[in-house]
């Protein structure tokens, strides 16, 4: 005879603490936890692989819906395994796997949070361990190659980041208001910050050939870095004016995906205006490189000042500041006609600052979203264009710098004519 029946209180007690659905919910994530990160540590040939990955995290999924006791009990019972198989890989190849050891305890853990039902924190938590499983040589390499200027600089910038930052006021400090330090501050470390995860992708990756440094190398200063693979492009003579092409205007259209997300950041009203011309111009370069690209060529690495420097960092601080005290008076004194006349010249000097300042003022209700997307296409323009004297200077090709504006001024009619098409579908701007 069943203890428990369909009517007994124990089965209502069950259904209403285990409901079914949400219980499978959580199994089936928790297992594809373990099974993400056993499958890399099966591929990377580990004595401990996907089977006890998968049954580790389904274990802490378990143990958390029993209680808490239970969970702490597994971890218990996984740290215990843990030391047994280190020390029989201590006696047999005299190594630790402290790595697969920390993983598998991880994955107990993010199998609790599964079962708590803290999907969002668990997935992400998991992709997070396995991109820095997969990445080791990647990751090994780019510390090695680190040089103790950029440690130190990114450990100053931590600090100012972490320690300072919530100090400073967030006000406006001066009494026309125009600057506001934390603001300012936050702009410096958000796009130091996207500069620097693609200096770490350079670093990683731009020896391969010229179209990855190009790429990588783009977002975190295009006009730099067309300085210095222009070099490289002379030193191909006559040849370069096939695969030169593809190099430029990957160069720019890293700069305009760069310009997009900071805008994204900031303003996203300004962002759904501006995407439409900036993408358009991306996918106009990005076909032209495809089929001007020759065959990959290998370089040394580039040598790009880290975008964590802190001679970085306070170059585009004071071009920030700069910009946004000008960008705010021209707009006060000469209207928005003023804002994107400066947004224009602004682009050659940084169009990330530009693009951050009219983003910046969009977020204060200082700019309409229109006129913000429109002072960042511009300046997203002039800093593509003043890269073009900047690639003849150094190559004289006069191939390659004619073929250069030709497609230029192709992707700048095509993004001001999408740009026209936007504004008008939104019912014009009044200027």
């Amino acid at each position: 005879m069943s203890l428990v029946t369909q009517s007994s209180p124990l089965a209502f007690y069950i259904a209403d603490k285990f409901p079914a659905t949400e219980i499978a919910a959580r199994l089936a994530i928790s297992a594809g936890i373990g099974l993400a990160l056993g499958l890399e540590r099966e591929w990377a040939q580990k004595d401990i692989g996907i089977r006890t990955f998968a049954i580790t995290s389904l274990l802490g999924a378990l143990s958390s819906l029993l209680g808490f006791g239970f969970a702490v009990t597994a971890f218990v019972g996984v740290f215990v395994l843990v030391v047994c198989v280190n020390a029989r890989s201590l006696v047999v190849t005299r190594s630790l796997e402290i790595t697969t050891s920390v993983a598998l305890m991880v994955s107990l853990i993010l199998g609790v949070l599964a079962g708590q039902g803290h999907f969002f924190t668990a997935i992400t938590a998991a992709i997070l361990v396995t991109l820095l499983l997969a990445w080791k040589t990647e990751l090994t390499r780019f510390a090695v190659g680190l040089s103790p200027e950029e440690i130190r600089s990114a450990v100053f910038i931590g600090l100012i980041a972490f320690v300072i930052f919530p100090l400073l006021p967030n006000r406006f400090v001066d009494p026309w208001q125009l600057i506001n330090p934390r603001e300012v501050w936050l702009v410096v470390i958000v796009v130091a910050g996207i500069g620097f995860v693609n200096y770490v992708m350079l670093r990683l990756y731009g020896t391969k050939g010229l179209y990855y440094t190009a790429t990588f190398g783009g977002i975190v200063n295009s006009t730099a870095t067309v300085v210095e693979l222009s070099p490289s492009l002379a030193a191909a003579g006559e040849e370069a004016s096939g695969f030169g092409q593809a190099v430029v205007l990957l160069t720019s259209v890293a700069m305009f995906m760069r310009n997009l997300a900071i805008v994204a950041i900031f303003a996203l009203p300004a962002f759904t205006v501006a995407l439409g011309p900036l993408a358009a111009m991306c996918v106009f370069a990005a076909f032209v490189a495809w089929l001007r690209r020759g065959r990959a060529r290998r370089l040394k690495q580039l040598d790009l000042a880290s975008p964590l420097s802190v001679r970085r960092i306070l170059t585009f601080g004071v071009l920030f500041v700069v910009i946004e005290v000008l960008g705010k008076l021209a707009e006060r004194l000469l209207g928005n006609g003023g804002f994107l006349a400066l947004s224009l010249v602004g682009g050659f000097a940084s169009s990330s600052s530009t693009a951050a300042t009219a983003a910046i003022m969009t977020a204060r209700g200082q700019l309409k979203p229109e006129i913000a997307a429109v002072g960042v296409v511009l300046c997203s323009i002039s800093s593509a264009l003043i890269d073009l004297p900047l690639v003849y200077q150094q190559t004289k090709n006069r191939a390659l710098i004619k073929s250069l504006i030709f497609f230029s001024a192709v992707m700048v009619l095509i993004g001001l004519a999408v740009l026209a098409l936007m504004l008008y579908w939104r019912g014009g701007v009044r200027w």
